[in-house]
């Protein structure tokens, strides 16, 4: 019986062809799942890309709208217990009528007179409730005490009281003024700040505690502050928010005014 080769050749030549066909789509198919993992991957690293981006775009915006704030309480560090956002010292009652406001530097003699002519009756009318008084003890006047920086430790020892024995602001800042150094010079010591706190009834802890300095830094801060408000010099004294444009300097003419806004 005769063989037919040709028609062996001719399966045999399929069968290599078919195997062929076969290793070839396998690899092809193999080539596409590297390729769908690569997507994969990049469209993961790329996401995660996004997911950073968005984390530090989160953070830069808190950290802008934090440095945004412009208020002392947020750019000075520590404020004292009764201090307001705007960097003053309240004293008296939050229901008073007339709400006053003071700029004032312990090294200005003009303080000094207005101090002088008025104290006894701002005294008078923040206890009897008429008077919301705030304090604002500037540092703008260090440059005139020969480098002794007496602005800023007088104000820092009124901000002590404030914070530790608020009833006492009033006596030691009559106190500060009717011992005001002279413009120009170094300005009182540390130890006779002390010795005028203890008189004014200042108790020893809280005088203890002037020369922490703790709050030098709100003062620094509260000084420009107020200044970027359009407060060009001291004293500067506003009624419910209005300059008061009298005499600063001569008993009557701002308890007349604060009467006034009283009845308004």
């Amino acid at each position: 019986m005769a063989l037919d080769l040709s028609s062996s050749e001719e399966n045999e030549s399929m069968t290599t062809e078919a195997r062929i066909k076969s290793r070839e789509l396998r690899n092809a198919r193999a080539a596409a799942e590297r390729r769908r993992k690569k997507r994969t991957r990049l469209v993961a690293a790329g996401g995660g890309l996004i997911i950073v981006g968005l984390l530090v775009a989160i953070v830069i915006s808190l950290i802008n709208a934090a440095g945004n704030d412009s208020s002392p309480a947020a750019q000075g560090g520590k404020a004292p217990a009764i201090a307001t956002a705007g960097g003053a010292l309240a004293l008296g009652s939050t229901a008073a009528p007339v709400r006053l406001e003071v700029y004032l530097d312990y090294m200005c003699p003009y303080c000094g007179r207005f101090e002088q002519a008025n104290s006894r009756e701002l005294d008078k009318m923040v206890a009897d409730g008429t008077v919301r008084l705030e304090l604002y003890p500037l540092s703008f006047l260090d440059q005139a005490s020969s480098g002794a920086k007496y602005s800023t430790r007088a104000a820092n020892a009124v901000a002590t009281v404030a914070d530790r024995a608020p009833d006492k602001v009033l006596a030691f800042n009559a106190a500060l003024f009717a011992n005001q150094p002279e413009e120009g010079s170094r300005g009182l010591s540390d130890d006779e700040i002390a010795t005028l706190a203890r008189h004014a009834g200042v108790s020893a802890d809280v005088v203890d505690a002037f020369t922490d300095r703790s709050f030098e830094p709100w003062i620094t801060t509260s000084t420009q502050a107020v200044f970027n408000t359009g407060i060009s010099g001291t004293p500067t004294v506003k009624i419910n928010g209005k300059v008061f444009e009298g005499d600063l300097s001569t008993a009557g003419a701002l308890t007349a005014a604060v009467t006034a806004a009283k009845g308004q």
